[in-house]
């Protein structure tokens, strides 16, 4: 099994190969492993992303690099999802575009039948934080999922309060699991993987930089 997560991971490093283009080589090629075993004359004739993969792939040092995230996995008790899991996010499947490989910590269930999403500014006003704190303890009953992204503001607000609540919750975040950002939230986020937890599409390394909070915004939302 980790074989196959590594060479899923690996293929994730590859430059210019997004989840569209991997996607379309694991079908093409008929599995993951496939993939790492075709030859490079065959992967030049796959429609529109041969040339694109052959000129970018080179497997020594992808799997290295995957192999190294491996152990970082294994030491911090992250749990990998691929597309192909049955554990992976449902909803995600929806889209052409959703990351191949997802890595979480804690025990939520991502595909929860009930998963209400919650975004907002990271300087809400005491109105607004009190009505976000409203709108969660409404939801207690419900048997809902909160998704939100960690941020300041209303997003720190509704996952400490599904916290107090005892609604499971689950952060999204625009970087590896290697870090919590902000900073200020790592006593916040040990709770929350006692119910929910935390996921992201990013390896460890990844920064908090701005475009991949673009990224993770739609993970799991419903």
């Amino acid at each position: 099994m980790e074989d196959k997560l590594q060479k899923f991971i690996a293929l994730t490093k590859v430059p210019k190969v997004g989840p569209v283009i991997a996607k379309n080589l694991i079908s093409y090629c008929g599995s993951i492993d496939a993939v790492f075993t075709e030859k490079k004359q065959h992967l030049l004739k796959i429609p529109g992303i041969g040339q694109i993969f052959a000129d970018n792939f080179d497997p020594s040092s992808t799997l290295s690099e995957a192999e190294a995230e491996l152990e970082f996995i294994r030491k911090n008790d992250i749990q990998v999802l691929t597309y192909l899991d049955k554990a992976y996010p449902a909803r995600l499947n929806n889209f052409e575009s959703s990351p191949i490989v997802l890595y979480a910590k804690g025990n939520a269930d991502l595909n929860h039948f009930r998963t209400v999403a919650v975004v907002g500014t990271r300087k809400p006003s005491a109105y607004g934080v009190t009505m976000c704190e409203r709108i969660i303890e409404g939801l207690k009953p419900y048997n809902v999922l909160l998704v939100s992204g960690l941020a300041f503001g209303v997003d720190a607000t509704a996952h400490r309060k599904c916290v107090e609540v005892g609604i499971p919750t689950i952060g999204v975040l625009g970087h590896g699991l290697d870090r919590i950002y902000p900073s200020e939230h790592k006593s916040l986020v040990k709770k929350m993987v006692e119910k929910g937890g935390i996921l992201t599409e990013f390896t460890s390394g990844t920064l908090p930089d701005k475009e991949n909070f673009l990224c993770a915004i739609g993970s799991l939302l419903p």
